[in-house]
């Protein structure tokens, strides 16, 4: 609808009473379902409720007054509604940059570059390990040798036991076999 179109429209509208204005609506409203070329802007959540509400109270016999006067006091409702709304949705929007701000501070930083250079873009680097404490046992523990291949973990062979002196087997006579 050109803008002439619209105020022209407008112009006309001023001029009639609320009950001729619901009315106009009515018309409209059949016009649009009967020759519509293009759906409507569908109406956010808080409209739907506002129009239910004045289609039941113009249905309930209520004077067009008496809606037109309820109608604006739900409409301002509905303007702090949407504006609670969108002020929500800014500030979950603003925590989700914030949020992503800070993973990718934390990637930069667990990058490694070579000898400082900085990484070519579209590009990631290997991350860095973290060193473990001081005096903290190795993490994940050492697996298990493998039969399969021994060098990898080869087996440990007990040490050598010595027995004291006195205590070993006993001797035997000469020219015995051993």
């Amino acid at each position: 609808m050109t803008q002439h179109i619209r105020d022209r429209i407008n112009r006309q509208l001023d001029a009639l009473g609320e009950d001729r204005l619901y009315q106009v609506l009515d018309y409209v409203e059949f016009l649009e379902s009967r020759y519509g070329q293009r759906a409507a802007t569908p109406p956010n959540t808080f409209q739907r409720l506002a129009d239910t509400i004045e289609d039941r109270l113009r249905a309930g016999g209520l004077a067009a007054s008496t809606v037109s006067e309820a109608m604006g006091f739900l409409n301002k409702a509905v303007g702090a509604l949407n504006g609670a709304m969108a002020a929500g949705t800014s500030v979950a929007s603003d925590l989700a940059s914030a949020a992503k701000r800070a993973g990718t501070a934390v990637v930069d930083e667990l990058t490694v570059t070579p000898a400082g250079a900085p990484t070519p873009p579209g590009t990631a680097a290997a991350p860095v390990e973290p060193a473990p404490p001081p005096g903290a046992a190795a993490w994940p523990p050492p697996a298990p040798a493998s039969p399969v291949n021994p060098s990898v973990h080869p087996p440990q062979t007990p040490p050598p036991t010595q027995t004291p002196p006195g205590t070993g087997p006993a001797p035997q006579p000469p020219g015995t076999p051993t």
